[in-house]
């Protein structure tokens, strides 16, 4: 079962048995392919480090992070597990926790944006009254001169709902260009998926794994 092991285009696996992956995702690198790209995908990545380690099946992706978002993915190693794990994920995923760089001060230290959030006529998701519920917890870490630097806990895994939901706020992400953001100090969407807890689908057993936030984010909050 190897850890910290490096694979192509700086994706690291964390975790490896029978039934699950849990990789560690790099900003830039799509989690999958979605309909013309042809370039390597986390997902094309761990196909090709299961074929040279023998191992007859392709991983399925559980829960997606947009290219530009680093951090904690989890990948099923068969069709039974993702059914396993995507049937009861709000009950299986204990804790999902990430650090985002958001534009201008919050002016509280913590707050929950409970919103519903459905699509636009361009296919963004934002707050609608339509929309699905959608609950995101937010807690302030630095308050800085342009920047604050915050920590994100999901109750729901809407699409894109940090972004949509801090875009609401008039907080967008640094660097979210699809979300009006006007400055890009990290040169990257400044999001990163930190935390991730749940139960094995196998045993119930919690599992937990921690992704360093890049330092850029706090080097930028001052």
């Amino acid at each position: 079962m190897p850890q910290g092991r490096k694979l192509e285009r700086g994706l690291i696996i964390l975790y490896d048995d029978r039934d699950i992956i849990v990789a560690d995702k790099p900003a830039g690198l799509l989690s999958i392919a979605s309909g013309t790209e042809k370039e390597k995908t986390a997902y094309w990545i761990l196909s090709e480090y299961l074929r040279k380690k023998g191992e007859k099946r392709r991983p399925a992706v559980v829960h997606r992070l947009d290219r530009d978002t680093s951090g904690l993915m989890i990948f099923a190693k068969s069709d039974e597990i993702k059914r396993r794990l995507m049937s009861c994920w709000d009950e299986t995923v204990i804790l999902r926790r990430y650090v985002a760089l958001v534009e201008g001060i919050m002016k509280e230290d913590e707050g929950v944006i409970d919103e519903p959030l459905g699509e636009d006529r361009g296919g963004r998701m934002v707050v609608t009254k339509d929309g699905i519920r959608a609950l995101t917890r937010w807690k302030l870490l630095r308050r800085g001169k342009n920047f604050s630097l915050l920590e994100l806990e999901l109750d729901t895994g809407r699409r894109n709902q940090i972004r949509a939901h801090l875009f609401f706020m008039g907080h967008p992400v640094a660097g979210d260009r699809k979300y009006n953001a006007k400055t890009n100090p990290l040169k990257r969407l400044a999001l990163h998926a930190e935390k991730l807890s749940f139960h094995h689908p196998h045993d119930g057993r919690v599992m937990e794994f921690t992704s360093p936030v890049p330092q850029g984010f706090r080097n930028s909050c001052t």
